[in-house]
């Protein structure tokens, strides 16, 4: 979601040098973008030392702009051990955020996507959002390798493909599997699609889960599980085959909008006020609008706190059927 940043960063200062502190295990979803100068990884389990050696690495280049995103203990660590010229941080709306999830109060003046809270900052700068959205640059070599590793699907087959990301990092984010595998069953007898679903390893679990149940109903193959087989970009690369993407709130959802593809997001304990909807005119986002108790959380939670979870157990699969025809007349 700060890919749009750096985009209109760099439109906006052609000449100047950009670099951009990540957490190493995201490296890859900026490697290869344009925008970039250099890349600086940060290894969370290395600590303060590993903060320590990041922050001697970026003292030596004497910024004249620091651009916090985060402001998070770590990041205001370094900005403020850089001693750069100027410093500008992201606005959180942290006492709106609060009051939502505690009191049920809304004092959003208005739904803004984190994209715009991380350009605001530096607005002042004439730098705007030019409205191109998320984007990721993909080498060749990693578009051969992930169309190596999906020769064997079969996929050139099919000619309407739907992609599920059924897995989120916490699990009250997460739409019931049984849900998930009740909508492919449906949608692979109605309009003849394949069922991809993506996730990382420890999604495996639950990705198995709902291609055996497809494929049970509706013939093997027809579901394929590429949970823990595909990188970050692999990913990417593989959701560019599917016409539509169903997904919880996750950061599959962001690679999915970032590669232009029309997005059914399913929301439970999280609200669009907090920023990190899908991004686009081709993305509905379907909710349970209304519920006293939403939202609980602005990350989600092991647990449904009152225990009954109807965020996400009310919202049904013809819901997310009508929001695909919607979306798509071909599906």
């Amino acid at each position: 979601m700060a890919t749009p940043l750096l985009r209109v960063l760099h439109e906006r200062f052609p000449t100047s040098h950009i670099d951009f502190v990540v957490r190493k295990e995201y490296t890859e979803l900026v490697q290869n973008n344009k925008n970039l100068n250099h890349i600086y990884e940060f290894e969370a389990k290395t600590g303060f030392s590993g903060l320590n050696k990041l922050k001697n690495q970026l003292r030596v280049e004497h910024y004249d702009l620091v651009i916090d995103i985060h402001n998070s203990l770590r990041s205001r660590y370094l900005r403020w051990i850089l001693g750069a010229n100027d410093v500008v941080v992201i606005r959180k709306r942290i006492f709106a955020r609060t009051m939502l999830i505690r009191l049920k109060k809304n004092f959003y003046k208005s739904v803004v996507s984190v994209v715009d809270r991380y350009i605001e900052p530096v607005q002042k700068y004439g730098v705007a959002n030019d409205g191109k959205g998320l984007e990721l640059y993909i080498s060749d070599e990693i578009r051969a390798q992930t169309s190596k590793k999906m020769e064997k699907f079969g996929i050139h087959q099919f000619s309407t493909m739907v992609g599920f990301c059924p897995s989120a990092k916490h699990y009250t984010k997460c739409w019931p599997k049984e849900r998930f595998a009740e909508l492919g069953i449906a949608l692979a007898k109605i309009y003849d699609t394949k069922i991809l679903l993506f996730g990382g390893s420890v999604d495996k679990h639950r990705c198995v889960a709902i291609s055996d149940a497809i494929n049970d109903r509706n013939g093997k193959g027809i579901a394929v599980d590429l949970s823990g087989d595909l990188s970050l970009l692999e990913s990417a690369v593989a959701m560019e085959k599917c016409n539509l993407i169903v997904t919880n709130d996750s950061g599959l959802m962001h690679i999915a909008t970032a590669m232009k593809k029309k997005v059914v997001a399913i929301f439970g304990p999280t609200v669009r006020e907090f920023g990190f909807f899908p991004v686009g005119k081709e993305q509905i986002v379907l909710e349970l609008e209304g519920l006293y108790c939403r939202p609980c959380s602005h990350v989600g939670g092991k647990i449904c706190p009152e225990g009954h979870f109807r965020c996400m157990k009310e919202i049904q699969v013809n819901e997310v059927i009508n929001s695909i025809l919607v979306l798509s007349s071909r599906i």
